[in-house]
């Protein structure tokens, strides 16, 4: 007995949208045999044609429209069963799964896991650490309940735009800095006086959350200033470093540079409305989450208040 190859619900739906095999059988990345044989495999687990091959292009049989829909339910179903799996999984786990930016993971996070843990019990947590856009993707896929990250007002993200819960867990700042030179004053300074040379600036990536911010708030003001992007890079640990061997300016968080900013390793580089304020928020999954993650994110609203 032929045993049902799932792949041949995609075989069929692009021959019931074209009529055509030639056409279906280029969309499936096959030659025209192969394809056909395919297609009339499927016929004969069902024990029917699906498609009146007299006409052209070929139509669908009674049994065929039949089958277009439980092709179409078979394949919604089977989408579903990762996530349902996940799912099943989570309402038993204790772990919770977090992606955070790699400036929060190192600076933020661990004093904030503390806190939560004087009122509640947080238990373990597995923690994927990248840039914001890999971050979103993750949540988005379901792979990770929590995603913890910057944000600002006027800086929109894929979770905002996909209505994502989150909470408002703390606040930081993005500041201008630079090394200073020989004088105590900033080696790169932003807004210096007329006819000085451009800033040397170290940029962040497009991958880059903070990036994201940084030229939705100042990236006119950027422009205007000719500022000239001399270094590139995701993380804000890696610009700091360049900053720090006087390479250029950088907007890094204050958590990340407060102890350089104090000891004189690094200076503010730009007046107050060169500084950029941030929220650092907790996104969710939209989905049940599971006990123990659910108890975590309404242990960080009662926080909250």
């Amino acid at each position: 007995m032929i045993s049902m190859n799932f792949s041949w619900l995609d075989d069929f739906r692009a021959l019931a949208d074209s009529g055509n095999f030639s056409r279906a059988a280029e969309e499936r990345h096959m030659t025209q045999p192969a394809f056909s044989r395919r297609i009339r495999a499927l016929e004969e687990w069902l024990g029917t044609d699906l498609f009146d091959r007299s006409s052209q292009p070929a139509k669908l049989t009674p049994a065929g429209v039949w089958f277009q829909g439980v092709a179409q339910d078979l394949t919604s179903r089977a989408l579903r069963i990762p996530g349902e799996a996940r799912a099943v999984a989570d309402a038993h786990a204790t772990t919770l799964r977090f992606a955070a930016t790699h400036a929060l993971s190192f600076t933020f996070m661990p004093g904030w896991l503390r806190g939560l843990e004087t009122r509640h019990s947080v238990g373990p947590i597995s923690l994927v650490s990248d840039v914001l856009a890999r971050c979103e993707s993750q949540l988005l896929q379901g792979d990770v309940q929590f995603v913890l990250c910057h944000a600002h007002p006027l800086s929109t993200s894929e979770l905002q735009a996909h209505s994502y819960p989150c909470a408002r867990v703390g606040t930081d700042v993005l500041v201008p800095v630079s090394a200073p030179d020989a004088e105590g004053k900033p080696r790169h300074s932003l807004f210096g006086e007329a006819g000085e040379t451009p800033a040397h600036v170290l940029s962040y990536s497009a991958e880059s959350g903070l990036g994201r911010i940084l030229r939705e708030v100042h990236g006119a003001a950027l422009d205007r200033h000719l500022a000239q992007s001399v270094f590139t890079a995701h993380l804000a640990s890696v610009l700091r470093t360049m900053a720090l061997d006087g390479r250029g300016l950088a907007w890094l968080p204050r958590t990340l540079v407060a102890e350089d900013l104090q000891q004189g390793r690094l200076l503010e580089a730009a007046p107050p409305e060169g500084f950029i304020e941030l929220e650092v928020r907790l996104y969710r999954d939209r989905g049940p989450l599971g006990t123990a993650a659910e108890d975590f994110w309404q242990a960080v609203l009662a926080s909250d208040q």
